[in-house]
C-alpha cells in the first residue's frame, strides 16, 4: 500500500463488501473505522454506535426542499413518502431563483453579506447602489394627516381632477353650496336684526291685519305668529290694534292712542 516515498498513503474501506483503497479516506466519529467516500455516512456502513438523533437530509431535485432521512428506515421509502405528500414542483423556481439588485443594468446577486435595505423606499439593494442617488430613490412616503377628513377631502379632490363626472364629489359639492347659502341667509338676518335696526331704523314691513310696522320680514312673521295665528287657533277674534303713525306703536283702545299722541308727540297725529 502506498509508494516508497509515501508508504502510508491511502487505506482500504473497512466495509467487508467494499475494501476499496481510498487515498482520502473518512474516519467515522462514532465507531472510528475508516471508510471510503461511498460508505462514509452512518447509514451506508450501518454504524453500530451511531446516534439515532442525528439528522441527515437530502435536497429534492423536483421542489428544492430538504427531506429528512428517518433512522432505521429505507431512504427509498422516505423519498416515496415525500413525493406523494409534500413535493411541490412549483416551489423549485422560487427556491432556486437568486435575488438580484433591482437597479436596471445591475446583475449583482443579493446575499446575506451584501444586501442593504434603503431606509426611505424600504427596497433591498447591493452595496454599490445602497445610497439613494445611486438607485434613484423616490424618497420617504409622505405621512397621512392626523385628521381623517382632510385626507378624505384631498383624495376626493384628486379623484375630481381625474374624473370630473364623479357623482360622489358632485353631491358633496352641492351639499356644501347649500350649507353656504343657509349660512349667508342666517348672517344677513342677524345683521338686519342688529342694534341699528331696533334703535330707530326704517320700518319698512307692515302687518296687513293690524297695520303695525317692522324693520324686517322676520320680525313681521314673528309678530303674525304670536299675535294673529295664536288668537285664531284659540277661537278668539283677531285683535285689532290702532297704530301710532309716528312710532308705529299699537294700542287696543283708540283713547289710549290719542293720549299717547298728545303726550309723546306734542298733540298732533300728522307725520
Amino acid at each position: 500500500m502506498g509508494t516508497p516515498a509515501f508508504p502510508n498513503l491511502g487505506q482500504h474501506c473497512s466495509l467487508e463488501d467494499c475494501k476499496q483503497i481510498d487515498f482520502l479516506p473518512f474516519t467515522c466519529d462514532r465507531c472510528h473505522e475508516v471508510f471510503c467516500l461511498e460508505h462514509r455516512s452512518y447509514i451506508t456502513h450501518q454504524c453500530p454506535v451511531a446516534n439515532p438523533n442525528d439528522v441527515t437530509v437530502v435536497i429534492c431535485p423536483l421542489c428544492a426542499k430538504s427531506v429528512r432521512l428517518i433512522p432505521n428506515q429505507d431512504p427509498n421509502i422516505t423519498w416515496e413518502s415525500h413525493c406523494n405528500t409534500d413535493c411541490d414542483p412549483s416551489n423549485y423556481q422560487k427556491a432556486t431563483t437568486k435575488r438580484r439588485c433591482p437597479v436596471r443594468g445591475c446583475k449583482e446577486t443579493l446575499t446575506f453579506s451584501n444586501t442593504i435595505k434603503c431606509k426611505d423606499c424600504l427596497i433591498e439593494h447591493c452595496l454599490k447602489h445602497r445610497f439613494g442617488p445611486d438607485h434613484k430613490c423616490p424618497g420617504p412616503k409622505k405621512p397621512e394627516p392626523s385628521f381623517p377628513f382632510v385626507s378624505m377631502l384631498s383624495r376626493s379632490k384628486k379623484n375630481t381632477n381625474s374624473n370630473n363626472s364623479s357623482s360622489w364629489w358632485n353631491s358633496v359639492r352641492a351639499s356644501a353650496e347649500a350649507g353656504m347659502q343657509k349660512l349667508t341667509v342666517a348672517t344677513n338676518q342677524a345683521f338686519s336684526m342688529g342694534p341699528s335696526s331696533s334703535s330707530g331704523g326704517a320700518l319698512v314691513e307692515q302687518c296687513t291685519q293690524c297695520n303695525a310696522r317692522f324693520a324686517n320680514v322676520s320680525a313681521l312673521i314673528e309678530h303674525a305668529e304670536r299675535v294673529h295665528v295664536n288668537n285664531s287657533r284659540s277661537g278668539q277674534k283677531p285683535m285689532v290694534l290702532d297704530v301710532c303713525p309716528k312710532c308705529s306703536k299699537g294700542f287696543r283702545d283708540p283713547v289710549l292712542l290719542v293720549q299717547h299722541v298728545e303726550r309723546d308727540h306734542g298733540g298732533t297725529s300728522r307725520r
